[in-house]
């Protein structure tokens, strides 16, 4: 919904939606270098306060892939972070948001090394819902496409390049007719999606690859896995074979676009019936207490953005 941005951050600085541009030789642009994040900002159950999810959290991990390129951003966590919830009062969004940071080579020329180039970096925001067209569990299938590997480009780091690999899995979901993919991993174990985490039920007890299965540390991930711990849902992190996809009782997605989003069936073999299962359920519905900001024990985790309501409470 481009119509609702007024203002992106450019380096520091505020410009028109229009004006937020990069030169053709930005190295970010010609070979990937760069890192982003995917954060979002949820209205309270009153639609008065807007506040931003686990913004530190995600501020630190995009300064700490950063260093896997070797860039150096001209701005610290504090800032990062500071510069982010200014952008949102000066758009005064007054429904869920999606903000996308990012840093990256900036123009310089040709070359696959950086030599001359600058390290630059933008944020946008704008309005966002549901990531998933459909409302109901989705239909997944296992991509003919592997997921990359920590040696070869570091799939733990949201690294722009590397989201080709994802690109070209979720296209061929969605031609084949599926609402997104799953990867498999080198050794053939259950990955992720395309850019979610995933999870299973089995016998009541929460499973989810390890870190070491070449998947992103999710937010969100971690975040599931907290809230199944307060509500005394055991959870196991350990491989996950392709075969249990079809024998498990429940299966979900999570990111901070796709926040836990149900999978009905994967290559068109139901997930248990097919709906909503119980443990599911309750996740999503935690989740959503947090996010809203009826929880208050995770109240930590929400950065609020008008300055006003935080007076007001204080």
């Amino acid at each position: 919904m481009v119509e609702e941005i007024r203002k992106v951050v450019m380096n520091g600085n505020f410009v028109g939606w229009e004006d937020a541009k990069v030169h053709v030789s930005t190295h970010g642009l010609l070979y990937g270098s760069g890192v982003f994040e995917g954060i979002r900002a949820y209205m309270d159950h009153e639609g008065k306060q807007l506040s931003v999810f686990r913004l530190k959290e995600h501020v630190r991990r995009m300064l700490n892939n950063s260093k896997i390129l070797n860039l150096k951003p001209a701005i610290g966590e504090k800032e990062f972070a500071d510069k982010i919830v200014e952008l949102l009062r000066v758009n005064n969004h007054k429904t869920d948001v999606y903000i996308r940071p990012m840093i990256y080579f900036g123009a310089g020329g040709i070359g696959i090394r950086p030599a001359k180039q600058s390290t630059d970096y933008f944020i946008f925001s704008q309005s966002m819902g549901g990531y998933f067209a459909s409302v109901k569990p989705l239909n997944v299938c296992v991509s003919s496409w592997t997921r990359i590997t920590n040696n070869s480009l570091p799939p733990s780091a949201k690294v722009t390049g590397a989201y080709v690999n994802s690109m070209i899995a979720s296209s061929e979901a969605a031609q084949s007719g599926f609402d997104e993919a799953l990867f498999l991993t080198q050794n053939g174990y259950v990955c992720e999606g395309s850019g979610e985490n995933i999870f299973m039920v089995k016998n009541g007890v929460l499973i989810t690859p390890p870190l070491s299965a070449d998947i992103l540390e999710g937010i969100t991930r971690d975040s599931v896995i907290r809230l199944a711990e307060d509500h005394n849902i055991p959870v196991v992190e350990r491989d996950i074979s392709r075969t249990e996809l079809y024998t498990c009782d429940e299966l979900f997605l999570c990111g901070t676009a796709a926040q836990i989003t149900p999978i009905g069936s994967v290559d068109r073999r139901a997930v248990s019936d097919g709906k909503v299962g119980n443990v599911t359920e309750k996740l999503i519905n935690a989740f959503e207490a947090v996010i809203r900001g009826r929880d208050g024990r995770f109240a930590s985790w929400l950065t609020p953005v008008y300055l006003q309501m935080v007076e007001k409470t204080a």
